[in-house]
């Protein structure tokens, strides 16, 4: 499912990635992938879904290569502005074929959106964390290796992979802090929003300001301590960020901040800024950006 509000908009015909005056007739114009040039296409369908609470987003899909396990499981989060309505779990269903195809088990979350009961803090947030926690309850069940998990998240999903990752650092008086969150080993960030008040003070970023109040709530004396990535660092395992440089949804300036100040905390990050990609490039299995995720999804398993 994905529907068309203003970010949905933005990509819809790739008009906000062109330029303001021609280029040079020697130049190549890139023209980016509009959410239908990957939405249309044959959709794949997963192994298995199972549910881990009773409202219909609380669903993961899973999906299993050939052969025995236990497997290398990447656990994967969707984007979307954290808005159901916006997208669900099913817009990573072409990556999450092509991962299944090289041989990796896949365990593709959902959660509840800011825009439905239920959503926003805590639940989008909980929703996540029982989401990655049930990886261990299923993982003999479907012969996944939970000892070793990497984290691939786009978008706003990026955002909770990442708080996932860092969920150890969480305040001892959030009711979201767990004693026993599951280990991730490395996170790949696609085009990725981890710092929430950087975000709702980018009046240019496509998920807009009012979504972020929408997801941190209110009524707390700081609304930031366990929502924001950037407030939990060091996050304390290896991150990737991946992003476009064509991205018109995601400003550069957003994830090269957020670089500086996670290395500057101890964190082993890298940033990589792929050229002629923008935002749905990130999860179309074709693209260059797209190998260089799974280059990174490689090096999160290796010994």
């Amino acid at each position: 499912m994905i529907r068309f509000p203003l970010l949905a908009a933005l990509l819809l015909t790739g008009a906000c990635s062109e330029p303001a005056a021609p280029p040079p007739a020697t130049a190549s114009r890139f023209v980016p992938l509009s959410w239908p040039d990957l939405t249309e296409r044959a959709r794949p369908d997963p192994d298995a879904t199972i549910a881990y609470g009773s409202d219909a987003p609380q669903k993961v899909d899973v999906w299993l290569p050939s052969g025995p396990g236990p497997h290398r499981t990447v656990l994967m989060v969707h984007g979307g502005c954290w808005t159901t309505s916006i997208a669900d779990r099913t817009l990573m269903h072409w990556i999450a074929d092509d991962l299944r195809r090289d041989g990796y088990a896949v365990w593709n979350i959902d959660y509840r959106g800011v825009d439905i009961p239920g959503g926003g803090y805590p639940g989008t947030f909980a929703d996540a964390a029982a989401a990655a926690d049930a990886l261990r309850t299923h993982a003999k069940r479907f012969g996944l290796d939970a000892g070793k998990v990497v984290a691939v998240g786009h978008s706003a999903g990026a955002h909770l992979a990442l708080w996932l990752a860092a969920r150890a650092r969480l305040p001892a008086s959030s009711p979201l802090r767990s004693p026993d969150p599951l280990p991730i080993a490395r996170v790949i960030s696609l085009g990725g929003l981890p710092d929430l008040e950087a975000t709702a003070g980018a009046s240019d970023n496509g998920c807009g300001t009012d979504v972020v109040g929408q997801l941190v709530g209110s009524g707390r004396a700081d609304l930031y301590a366990d929502t924001s990535v950037t407030r939990l660092l060091p996050v304390g395992v290896p991150f990737d960020q991946v992003v476009g440089r064509d991205d018109r949804i995601i400003p550069l300036r957003l994830p090269r901040d957020f670089d500086a100040r996670a290395k500057a905390a101890g964190d082993r990050a890298t940033l990589t800024i792929v050229p002629d990609t923008g935002h749905v490039e990130l999860i179309a299995p074709e693209t260059p950006a797209w190998a260089e995720a799974k280059r990174r999804i490689a090096a999160g398993f290796a010994k």
